[in-house]
């Protein structure tokens, strides 16, 4: 169901085969505003095709019970591990499939991109970009379940941060945003 006080609700994924980290983020004008955020814990399955039915049946019911209007996920960091890199793709290419069956648009940002909208360092830490969501969110960020969680979380706002697929977002930084919402660092 819609939220009727929030303009807009982005789904921030943070694709993985142990962890799969989401975000939930409404915008209100300029405003922010933390929704949910958390971790589909899929380790414990051990057939990788059951962890992909996992996200898709996660994110479906996630899509369903917040009716995001975009989704933006987090470009996955392939290293020299050809597997592993076609899991991740795979787990990316599943939650994209959640999305898309109900029509709902989708970007991808790389990780450099992610920290450097949200902590103005493209170099920052998993660590460095909770405690910048943190303020910028007003939550806790050391009760956040996984920095999965709060990684998906950082794609939604990098995605609120550079614009989005419906329209302009007036902020292009975490600093920009702060300079018009002061109140987020107390």
């Amino acid at each position: 169901m819609a939220d009727p006080t929030v303009d807009k609700v982005i789904l921030g994924v943070d694709p993985g085969t142990r962890l799969l980290g989401y975000g939930l983020l409404g915008v209100k004008g300029t405003k922010m505003y933390l929704i949910q955020h958390g971790v589909i814990h899929l380790a414990k399955y051990k057939s990788h095709a059951l962890k992909l039915q996992k996200i898709f049946l996660k994110l479906t019911q996630l899509i369903e019970a917040y009716s995001p209007d975009e989704m933006a996920l987090e470009s996955p960091f392939y290293g020299q591990n050809i597997q592993v890199a076609l899991k991740l793709g795979r787990a990316q290419g599943v939650a994209m499939a959640a999305a898309l069956v109900k029509d709902i648009p989708i970007v991808e940002y790389a990780p450099r991109k992610i920290k450097q909208s949200v902590t103005g360092n493209g170099n920052a830490s998993k660590e460095q970009v909770a405690a910048m969501l943190g303020k910028l969110l007003m939550f806790d960020h050391t009760q956040s379940e996984a920095l999965d969680a709060t990684d998906a979380l950082g794609v939604a706002v990098c995605h609120h941060f550079q614009g989005s697929s419906k329209t302009q977002g007036k902020h292009k930084s975490w600093a920009a945003f702060l300079k018009e919402n002061p109140d987020r660092l107390q």
